[in-house]
C-alpha cells in the first residue's frame, strides 16, 4: 500500500469527502484527489498536519508502519481471538480416568486378591487428576465450570481406596488380626462395623457435594 491509499483508507475511515479534508489541510480539492491518485506527494508540512487529523504516526502515512503499541494491541487483539481449549474436556478425561482406576483396582483385586491393586488404581487416579489440574494451568475457557464439575463427581472416587484401606486395616487391628489392604472396604469383624462404613461414607460424600453446589466451588 502506497502513501496516497493510506491516504483514501484514513479519509474514508474517517468519514470526511475530499473537500473537507482540503479544508482542513489548507489546500484544495484537486491537491487532495493527487495525493490519493500518487500524482503528488504532500510536503513534510501536510504530512505532519494529516498524521495528527488521522491520529496516526508520520512513519504510517510516508511507510506504512505501524507503531509499536498498536502492533502489540493487534496482536494481543488477535491471540485473544484464537479458539481456547475447554478446561471442561481435561475435567472429563480426567474423571472417566479416575474412575477406570478405581474400576480396574476393584475388578484385579476380586480376581488375584493382591494388595498392590490399590496402588495400581491409585496411581491411575494420580494420572487422572494430573489431567485436570493441566486443563486448569493452561489457558483454556471455562476453568471454573470444569472445577466445579471435577470436583462434583470426583468426592465420590478419590476417596473410595484409600479409605477403604484404612477402614479395612483398623477393622482388622480391632479384630485381633492384621486387616487386608484391599480397594474395596471387606466384611471382616462384623456386620455392623461393614455397614456403619458405608453409612459414613455415603453421607461423607452427599455432604461435601452439597457444600460445592450451594458455593458453587
Amino acid at each position: 500500500m502506497r502513501i496516497g491509499e493510506r491516504i483514501h483508507n484514513l479519509r474514508k475511515a474517517k468519514g470526511v469527502s475530499q473537500e473537507q479534508l482540503a479544508d482542513m489541510a489548507g489546500v484544495s480539492r484537486q491537491a487532495v484527489s493527487k495525493w490519493e491518485s500518487e500524482q503528488s506527494i504532500p510536503d513534510i508540512e501536510k504530512i505532519i498536519l494529516l498524521s495528527d487529523y488521522f491520529e496516526v504516526t508520520t512513519d504510517y502515512l510516508l511507510k506504512g508502519t505501524e507503531p509499536v503499541e498498536k502492533a502489540a494491541e493487534e496482536m494481543k487483539e488477535v491471540k485473544e481471538a484464537e479458539p481456547k481449549l475447554d478446561a471442561k474436556l481435561f475435567s472429563t478425561a480426567g474423571t472417566i480416568l479416575n474412575a477406570t482406576g478405581l474400576v480396574l483396582a476393584i475388578t484385579i483385586w476380586i480376581e488375584r486378591c493382591m494388595a498392590y491393586t490399590a496402588g495400581v488404581g491409585i496411581m491411575i487416579m494420580f494420572g487422572g487428576t494430573g489431567v485436570f489440574l493441566t486443563g486448569q494451568i493452561l489457558d483454556t475457557k471455562d476453568k471454573g465450570k470444569a472445577k466445579y464439575l471435577f470436583i462434583l463427581w470426583n468426592v465420590w472416587i478419590l476417596p473410595f481406596i484409600p479409605l477403604a484401606c484404612c477402614f479395612n486395616i483398623v477393622d482388622g487391628l480391632l479384630g485381633g488380626y492384621f486387616g487386608l489392604i484391599a480397594p474395596v472396604p471387606m466384611l471382616g469383624n462384623s456386620f455392623f462395623t461393614f455397614t456403619c462404613y458405608w453409612i459414613m461414607y455415603i453421607a461423607m460424600c452427599i455432604t461435601a457435594d452439597f457444600v460445592v453446589i450451594r458455593k458453587k466451588i
